[in-house]
């Protein structure tokens, strides 16, 4: 990583990490699809420790499941002291990618699970985007009745929140 990747306390700067991740998204993606995937979601981005300018940083990413159309992404970061010889696990990342053909969504093939780890990998994956489903239908349900409740209604969970 470069002295322009810096944020404010001199580590690497989260957003040059995302375009990272989003780069190797594409390119686990595409490679499996066989065609041009594009970003649908950054599911989750777990920064767990910091990334110092000068590190090699490696990007690992790995087809953990399928859908119809879409694959999720999973990306492993690593950021490697090359002068000391010492290499860290720091972000974990998952990226849903939709493939496409002539601009519009193109069936992928399936992901063969061999071993056990890929089986369990694809068995959460449909977990994760079973989840995912529930927790946006939640939030529309949930959103609509903010929506539609009255502005003394409103007043009143902000008052038993400032409470909590």
């Amino acid at each position: 990583m470069q002295p322009q990747d810096a944020n404010f306390l001199g580590k690497v700067f989260g957003g040059a990490i995302l375009a990272k991740i989003d780069l190797c998204a594409y390119a686990t993606s595409s490679r499996f699809a066989g065609t041009i995937c594009v970003t649908a979601s950054f599911d989750k981005v777990d920064f767990h420790e910091p990334i110092e300018v000068g590190e090699l940083v490696t990007f690992v990413g790995q087809v953990s499941y399928v859908g119809r159309t879409s694959i999720e992404v999973t990306i492993e970061i690593y950021a490697e002291n090359v002068l000391v010889g010492t290499k860290r696990h720091t972000n974990t990342a998952r990226v849903t990618m939709v493939a496409l053909q002539d601009g519009r969504p193109q069936v992928v093939p399936r992901l063969i699970c061999e071993s056990r780890e890929d089986k369990i990998r694809f068995l959460e994956g449909k977990l994760r985007r079973e989840l995912r489903a529930k927790h946006q239908e939640e939030r529309s349900r949930i959103g609509a009745k903010f929506n539609s409740s009255t502005d003394d209604e409103l007043d009143a969970l902000l008052a038993a929140e400032r409470l909590a």
